[in-house]
C-alpha cells in the first residue's frame, strides 16, 4: 500500500485502511472528512490527527489532484483547464459561470471521463485524438476538487456537473458511477445527483445498467439525427446501437418524479438541419418525457462540417415546438478558447497560445 492514492477511496475504504494501521474506525471517517470536506490534501497538515499518525500517513499515502498545465479564459467568462494526470496523460475540464436567479451565479463544471475518445463522432474534435485510456474514479473526483481549489469554492458550494468533457462516460462505467457516488455523498463533496448530468452517445447496455442504479445522475442522449442513414454517417456508434434500439432503452429508462430525459442535437449545415428533419425528430421524441437541446455546431479546423445560421436554428426550434416538443437553443460557451461542446482537443492549446 506504499504511496497508495487516497482520492477516489470511499469512506468505508478509508475506515478499513486506518483499521489496518491499528487505528480506530473513527479515524477513517476523519480522514474522509478531511479530504473531501476540508480539502486538506497535505496529509501532514490534518490537524485532527495526532502528529505521529500524520507523519505515518504522509509517508505511506498520497492525496493528489490533477495538475493544472494551462488555463484559457474566454470572453464570455468560460474557463478551460488543461490538466495533467499522475502518469503524464492530459485531459480537459471546463468551468462555465452564468447568471441564474437575481443575484445568483450558476456554476457548471464540464468533466472528462476518458483521455481521448473512441466513439469518433465526426463533428467532435475529441474524436480526432483517438482513445488513450479511461480516467479513474479518483481522477474524475480530482477534476472537481482541483477546480474547487483553483476557484476557492468551499465545501457546500452549489455546483452543477456535466459528464460531457472528453470521452464516453458509459464506456468507463464503473469508474464514472463510483465517482458519481463519491461526489453525491452529503458527508463528502455533497453535489446532489439532481445537479449531475451524464451525456452519452448512445451506449445502450450502459443506459440499461444506469437505470437500475440507486444513485445515478440525470441522463442526456446525444442524438443528432432523426434517421439511421444520417446518424450512421456522423456517429459510427449508431451502427452498433441504431436509433430504434436506443429509443427503446430510453422508453424503458426509469425516471424519477419530475425528471425528464434530455436529447442533445448538434445542427450541421446541410446535413441534419432541414425542417423535415425537425418533423422526423419530433415524431421520435414526442412520446417520451423529454426535452431537446439544440446546439449549432461548434466549429473546429479539422471538422468537415459548417455551422448553420441562427435563422435556421430558430426555424428548427419553432418546428419542434409546433410539433409539441420542448426545445431549447443552447448558447455556445467558450468557442473562442475551444471549450465549447465538441471542441475539447489537446492539440488546440498550441493554436490558442499562438493567437493574438
Amino acid at each position: 500500500m506504499k504511496n497508495a492514492e487516497l482520492i477516489g477511496m470511499t469512506r468505508e475504504e478509508m475506515v478499513e485502511l486506518l483499521l489496518a494501521l491499528g487505528e480506530p474506525r473513527f479515524r477513517g471517517r476523519q480522514l474522509y472528512h478531511a479530504l473531501y470536506q476540508e480539502r486538506k490534501f497535505d496529509l501532514s497538515r490534518i490537524t485532527s490527527f495526532p502528529k505521529k499518525l500524520r507523519a505515518r500517513l504522509a509517508e505511506q499515502f498520497r492525496a493528489t489532484l490533477p495538475e493544472v498545465e494551462r488555463v484559457f479564459h474566454s470572453a464570455d467568462g468560460t474557463v478551460r483547464y488543461l490538466l495533467r494526470l499522475a502518469d503524464g496523460k492530459e485531459i480537459e475540464a471546463v468551468y462555465m459561470p452564468e447568471e441564474g436567479r437575481p443575484g445568483k451565479l450558476r456554476r457548471t463544471l464540464c468533466i472528462s471521463t476518458q483521455a481521448g475518445c473512441a466513439v469518433d463522432c465526426k463533428f467532435c474534435l475529441t474524436g480526432v485524438m483517438g482513445f488513450l485510456r479511461n480516467v479513474s474514479a479518483g481522477e474524475i473526483v480530482g477534476q472537481v476538487l482541483r477546480l474547487c481549489q483553483e476557484n476557492r469554492w468551499p465545501a457546500g458550494e452549489k455546483l452543477n456537473l456535466v459528464f460531457m468533457g472528453m470521452g464516453e462516460p458509459l464506456l468507463n462505467y464503473d469508474h464514472v458511477l463510483a465517482a458519481v457516488r463519491l461526489l453525491a455523498d452529503p458527508d463528502g463533496i455533497g453535489i446532489s445527483t439532481a445537479r449531475q448530468t451524464l451525456s452519452t452517445a448512445g451506449v445502450v447496455p450502459g443506459i440499461q445498467r444506469l437505470g437500475a442504479e440507486p444513485v445515478r445522475p440525470k441522463l442526456a442522449i446525444s442524438l443528432n439525427a432523426p434517421t439511421d442513414a444520417v446518424r450512421d454517417r456522423i456517429m459510427p456508434i449508431n451502427r452498433k446501437w441504431p436509433i430504434a434500439e436506443l429509443l427503446r432503452a430510453c422508453r424503458e429508462f426509469p425516471l424519477r418524479p419530475r425528471e425528464k430525459l434530455t436529447f442533445e442535437y448538434v445542427l450541421l449545415e446541410g446535413v441534419n438541419d432541414f425542417l423535415d428533419d425537425a418533423r422526423k425528430l419530433a415524431r421520435l421524441v414526442r412520446p417520451l418525457p423529454a426535452k431537446v437541446n439544440l446546439i449549432g455546431l461548434n466549429p473546429g479546423p479539422e471538422l468537415p462540417f459548417h455551422t448553420p445560421s441562427d435563422a435556421i436554428v430558430l426555424a428548427f426550434q419553432r418546428e419542434l415546438k409546433k410539433s409539441g416538443v420542448p426545445a431549447f437553443i443552447r448558447k455556445p460557451r467558450g468557442r473562442d478558447i475551444f471549450a465549447a461542446c465538441g471542441q475539447l482537443k489537446l492539440a488546440q492549446e498550441s493554436a490558442l497560445a499562438a493567437a493574438p
